[in-house]
């Protein structure tokens, strides 16, 4: 079992560091990197294993193509150092994962561009490698968008870990899909098959990833590879055409660190191995996660 972080731009804005959007958590990056530092070492101090490179909103759409070209790899490369960083400092063992999120935005499997993204997820790769212990890409709303990460990591020697993001709404059977359309269980067969060594769900209300964990948990059929969540607090579903930086959502009131330690006990129940959080999840709900994460490590009788 092993705890996630939680979600970063929303414990930067908690935390009175810069943050709009359009460029999200990287706005801290650019003007206020020790901030970025300090959100590190608090979920860290909340007993996360892993913490997450604030490189998310590193990409073109949300810092613009010139600002990109120029400066996302000093930028990207910067957040591998400070998550690095955070790593090294702390009392326990704590891993880096590179975030490498989707390139044309979360959320629109319709904007993803085959042909532009090698070149994008390169730089990030390139600047995050010497910093990371394994690769984190987050948010993925189709198997192109998770396969074409898998690309861009091959020859890192570095493991690879994918999260997908799910639709709101089910197949015609009941089954769980991504924001695609496609069938989590082909999704996970998918990633599988391309060399994934965790397969997650996250960004989405904590009510829809039961059922992902359950599909995730039945196609893999007992193979080594850990499924996870990490969920969001937003206050209402991301839609189908929602734009990632058109602007801050909200925040539930009703998920308070008992609630949501509540639901990842339910994922733990269900087979789940790696718990943590997304947007609007801070260090306080990671408390509230571990008695989960105890409980399952326990050997049941």
């Amino acid at each position: 079992m092993l705890l996630l972080d939680g979600g970063m731009g929303r414990q930067l804005s908690r935390m009175g560091a810069p943050f709009r959007q359009p460029e999200w958590s990287a706005l801290a990056l650019m003007e206020a990197p020790e901030t970025v530092l300090q959100a590190h070492r608090q979920f860290v101090e909340a007993g996360a294993e892993v913490i997450t490179t604030n490189s998310y909103a590193v990409v073109p759409f949300h810092i613009g193509e010139d600002r990109f070209s120029t400066d996302g790899a000093r930028l990207a490369a910067l957040s591998g150092q400070l998550a690095r960083q955070a790593a090294d400092e702390a009392p326990h063992k704590v891993r880096v994962a590179g975030s490498l999120p989707p390139p044309f935005g979360s959320y629109r499997p319709d904007l993803f561009e085959p042909a532009r993204a090698p070149a994008i997820l390169k730089v990030l790769v390139e600047a995050l490698r010497p910093h990371v212990d394994h690769w984190l890409a987050e948010t993925q709303s189709a198997i192109a968008e998770a396969l074409a990460a898998a690309r861009a990591v091959e020859g890192t020697g570095l493991p690879l870990w994918i999260s997908f993001t799910l639709g709101e709404e089910t197949d015609e059977q009941g089954r769980p899909v991504l924001r695609s359309g496609e069938l989590v269980s082909d999704a996970v067969a998918a990633v599988q098959a391309a060399g994934a060594r965790a397969i997650l769900f996250n960004c989405n209300r904590p009510e829809l990833m039961g059922a992902a964990v359950d599909a995730a948990v039945a196609t893999l059929a007992g193979a080594d590879i850990p499924v996870g969540v990490y969920a969001n607090a937003f206050g209402s579903p991301r839609q189908k055409l929602a734009q990632a930086n058109a602007g801050v959502a909200t925040i539930r009131e009703d998920l308070d660190p008992p609630a949501y330690g509540a639901w990842a006990a339910d994922w733990a129940r269900r087979g789940a191995r790696i718990l943590g959080g997304c947007c609007g999840i801070g260090p306080e709900h990671l408390c509230a996660i571990r008695p989960a994460l105890k409980a399952e490590a326990v050997p049941p009788g």
